[in-house]
């Protein structure tokens, strides 16, 4: 038995950077990790997969040359062998980084193994027991499965196994219509796939607007992706060509025949094997670990981070909670999960990034709105940048004039968004961003624009 003022089990986005704040305020730390450090993000998530869309989005930019006043002579090749080891790199040197910073971490012991609790403040890895005051669950997600009809008869990829993809497939379908299954239809549709979408709702990213799911199908349709929504009873089975996949659609073919098949149906938090009984620790229906607004489960000494906890699915959300529960136990701090504004993007070309309510969520709210809106096409920098597809739109209440959500579907999205996330931080009503005075020629410059001209929601 050995004992520590704190274990951590994960190595994933909130774990390291936790460990550091606790050994430098000189406690003795534990940190377990039974694969691969830098958890998700930077081994299966944000890390390879933005990697590979940059290769996808240098691809379709080179094919779009004449627009830009230049021509390849020959065809365009695209190594997939090349295009994986580039990401692989950035993965491999991310990894290394994380565990070397760990194992070189005064304070701290990593153990590497599988961690399974044997009493609410013991830890086995192994032959080692690990007893602490204060232990931190941070096992992050894993693909979701779904029991599909044949669904075990048949090959499939998921997130995690993709981004080792060295060859392209032929036809690659897609079971989720959602912000991993978009991201990977565009990027491989750009390396020369066929790509086929199939969603079971009735439109694609059902949590979003029905005019940002639209712009985004329109999106994808352009660039030749296939998309099949309202995909009622989705079954699976082998094919001469590959497989087979069924849908109950009120239109198109009954059977879509692909080369590949990538199950992007969600995510399961990595909870069912930590021995999390022994503990007292309960879990939701789903796997997911109640907490608290500080993080703390339902057993005192016991928090959980990260993607296990159901309270976001984001490396940034991940790292928050680090930060929230370092500053409340040893900055004397009052942080609290509710404070955080909801935030995220999908990586499609052009991005989307939002903050905040939808327009849907806001009329729900019963609160009188104001809403602003603006097309690409009325947008400079997206112009010069031949990148026109994708509109701005805010909404505000309109008695306290403060911003209550926004998504900005187009060029740089995903940067732009973020004067308005700071904005709807600090709590500044919207009149006030609306006498900023933005850099041209950029993006943002048009949020103060889009700003004096909100309209009442009828």
């Amino acid at each position: 038995m050995i004992s520590f003022d704190a274990i951590i089990i994960g190595a994933g986005q909130a774990g390291p950077p936790l460990a550091g704040r606790l050994t430098a305020a000189g406690m003795k730390v534990a940190l377990i990790e039974r694969k691969l450090f830098g958890g998700t993000c930077v081994n299966t998530g944000c890390m390879p997969t933005k990697t590979l869309v940059a290769s996808a989005y240098a691809i379709h930019t080179a094919r779009r040359g004449n627009d830009y006043g230049f021509s390849l002579s020959g065809d365009l090749h695209v190594d997939m062998p090349r295009i994986r080891d580039r990401a692989q790199t950035i993965t491999r040197d991310a990894r290394s980084g994380v565990e070397a910073w760990l194992r070189g971490m005064n304070g701290c012991t990593v153990f590497k193994g599988h961690a399974r609790f044997e009493s609410p403040d013991s830890v086995r890895v192994g032959d080692d027991l690990l007893v602490a005051p204060k232990i931190f669950v941070n096992t992050g997600g894993r693909a979701a499965i779904p029991d599909f009809p044949g669904i075990e008869t048949v090959p499939y990829l998921t997130n995690t196994t993709i981004v080792g993809l060295d060859y392209l497939p032929e036809h690659l379908i897609i079971v989720g219509g959602s912000y991993i299954g978009l991201e990977f239809a565009q990027m491989y549709r750009r390396f020369g796939a066929k790509v086929t979408v199939i969603e079971k709702g009735a439109r694609l990213i059902g949590r979003e607007d029905e005019d940002i799911s639209e712009a985004v199908r329109d999106i994808l349709q352009r660039e030749g992706i296939m998309v099949r929504t309202g995909a009622n009873c989705i079954r699976l089975s082998a094919h001469t060509d590959g497989v087979a996949v069924g849908v109950d659609c009120t239109e198109g073919e009954p059977d879509i025949i692909g080369s590949d098949v990538l199950l992007a149906t969600g995510r399961r938090p990595n909870t069912d094997d930590l021995g999390l009984e022994r503990a007292g620790v309960m879990l939701d229906k789903r796997g997911f670990i109640p907490v608290g607004d500080d993080l703390s489960t339902n057993i005192p000494g016991i928090w959980a981070l990260g993607d296990c906890n159901g309270r976001g699915a984001f490396t940034h959300t991940a790292y928050n909670d680090f930060e929230i529960v370092a500053a409340n136990l040893l900055d004397g701090a009052n942080r609290k999960v509710s404070d955080r504004l909801t935030a995220y993007a999908l990586y499609i070309d052009p991005p989307l990034g939002r903050v905040g309510m939808t327009e849907t969520e806001a009329r729900t709210s019963g609160r009188p709105l104001l809403v602003g809106t603006r097309p690409m096409t009325k947008v400079g920098r997206a112009r010069e940048k031949g990148e026109t597809q994708g509109f701005m739109k805010i909404i505000a209440d309109a008695e306290t004039q403060k911003i209550l959500g926004a998504g900005i579907l187009g060029s740089s999205g995903d940067e732009a968004i973020h004067g308005i996330l700071d904005m709807m931080h600090a709590g500044i009503d919207y009149k006030t961003y609306q006498w900023a005075v933005p850099i041209h020629p950029t993006v943002s410059e048009l949020i103060p624009t889009v700003l004096a001209e909100m309209k009442p929601v009828p």
